[in-house]
């Protein structure tokens, strides 16, 4: 992908967590604060490539459902205003693998603390450890309201925050 070196892009990592929400939402209030787009990226992997099976699985439909369901949550999270500004992208391959290099160039990688996998005390999951690690860019890791805490983080801009 061709990329405009001189725009400033926000890249956020979407995989239908709570956390993942609260990192979109993030990611548009900066983007907005910085004259910024905002990327979202979804990356897939087939569950079989980790040593149990699955269903047969057709590529294409399964491709195209996922585009859909994205779009739909996406939606959902920013509003049908807000979502038409945000550039979509659904990337086959290793999450982490994916966000180091659809973020290569941008002003700020934002993710989520916690994604769908893992276990529910972990402080920080295993994709937001890595690109925090390895990324080239800034990164944002934003944690989502826990049980009896505020449901959506303070954004940039707002007190508390910078």
């Amino acid at each position: 992908m061709d990329r405009d070196a001189s725009e400033r892009r926000v890249v956020v990592g979407v995989d239908g967590s709570p956390s993942s929400y609260a990192a979109l939402r993030w990611a548009q209030r900066y983007a907005g604060l910085v004259g910024g787009v905002v990327e979202a990226v979804a990356a897939w992997e087939l569950p079989g490539l980790y040593g149990w099976s699955a269903p047969a699985v057709d590529f294409e439909v399964d491709a195209e459902d996922a585009r859909d369901r994205m779009r739909q949550e996406l939606t959902d999270v920013l509003g049908a205003d807000a979502v038409s500004t945000v550039r979509s992208r659904l990337v086959h391959g290793n999450a982490s693998d994916v966000l180091l290099r659809a973020a290569e160039g941008a002003e700020a990688l934002v993710v989520g603390s916690r994604g769908r996998g893992g276990f529910a005390r972990a402080l920080l999951g295993s994709v937001s450890q890595q690109v925090s690690q390895h990324a080239t860019c800034p990164v944002v890791i934003v944690r989502a309201g826990e049980p009896g805490e505020p449901g959506e983080p303070r954004g940039p801009g707002e007190p508390g925050q910078p």
